[in-house]
């Protein structure tokens, strides 16, 4: 096998200078998510059940080759829009991301018109995550617009939370401007609201997220129920989330569903990634032994699927990676 992208370079120069034994270990980046949330277990999860890919041949543009074995290193990140644009600089080789920011990105439309982000490739869809609007346990708000005035926690810079949280209160009226903003991170909002800084906080994270647990085991959480007048006018215009529902059950003292707006989550590697090297993940992937790995871990490993893994695919728009494409070709999942 052969990988001669850019990916990974600084590893190719180091091998082939000499300074590393044949065989040696290297790293491909993934991108996961911050404290507190899914992405950070789930990537591990992940990279822990892809890895290593033995037997690999390393090339450069002369041709001169080592063999090697690449190990996935999941990395701590602000999560989705942070994974996608460094995917694009070439600072990560993969990454999570939920489906909104995937297209948005991909494409270069709404915030981010004008700068598409081509390089990016789906390997496989995930799970669905839900999108968490925390309140203090005796306080119930109307809807989104009622959160003016209040402080309130949009997530840190650089996550998909962001950017769908912003896109939200605007579809209210409400802007940045209108309340008092806190970017933070999921562990970092947790906090911040126990402490009584924050009177509600966003986070889109699969349940159940441990940040929110925390809460509700100080006896503090409510979560938002967006009505069906809510979640028509959030789907009519963000396409790409879905009607989703966090049971009674998911946090201690919850005392009713909250029917929320969902997305799905994707892996996505950088097309710069080799055919083969993305084959092996994908084969590695849903191999036995991942199946392991994936079903002990974190709560949401057991809804990663092969059954599962094209869903959303084709609506999104976004490719496949061709090693990808091959792995699921053979499995005849596509034609």
């Amino acid at each position: 096998m052969r990988l001669m992208k850019n990916t990974l370079a600084s590893a190719v120069a180091a091998v082939l200078a000499g300074t590393m034994q044949a065989q040696e270990i290297v790293d491909l980046r993934i991108g996961t998510g911050g404290p507190g949330g899914n992405y950070l277990p789930i990537g591990e999860a992940i990279a822990n059940a892809v890895s290593p890919i033995a037997g690999l041949e390393l090339c450069n543009s002369e041709g001169d080759c080592e063999e090697v074995s690449v190990r996935a290193v999941p990395l701590v990140t602000a999560a989705s829009v942070y994974n996608n644009s460094a995917i694009q600089r070439g600072d990560l080789d993969a990454g999570l991301t939920t489906a909104d920011v995937l297209r948005t990105m991909y494409f270069g439309e709404g915030e981010f018109e004008g700068n598409p982000h081509p390089k990016l490739r789906i390997l496989a869809s995930l799970y669905q995550s839900q999108l968490h609007l925390v309140l203090p346990k005796d306080v119930v708000i109307a809807d989104v617009g009622e959160l003016a005035g209040m402080r309130v926690g949009i997530a840190e810079l650089g996550s998909g939370t962001q950017v769908t949280v912003l896109h939200l209160l605007e579809l209210w009226d409400v802007t940045r401007d209108d309340i008092v903003e806190s970017e933070l991170n999921m562990s970092e909002s947790a906090e911040q609201f126990l402490d009584g800084k924050l009177d509600a906080f966003f986070y889109v994270v699969a349940w159940p997220a441990e940040a929110m647990r925390r809460i509700a085991d100080a006896q503090e959480l409510n979560l938002h129920s967006f009505d069906q007048d809510e979640l028509d006018l959030i789907l009519a215009d963000l396409p790409t989330l879905v009607p989703s529902v966090i049971p009674a059950n998911a946090y201690d003292g919850l005392q009713h569903d909250a029917h929320v707006p969902g997305v799905a989550s994707y892996l996505v590697v950088s097309s710069e990634v080799s055919e083969d090297i993305v084959y092996e993940l994908a084969k590695n992937l849903w191999k036995p032994s991942a199946r392991n790995i994936l079903d002990n871990g974190h709560f949401k490993g057991r809804f990663i699927t092969l059954d599962t893994a094209l869903d959303g695919v084709d609506s999104l728009g976004v490719p496949l990676h061709l090693g990808a494409a091959k792995y699921y070709r053979e499995a005849g999942m596509i034609d």
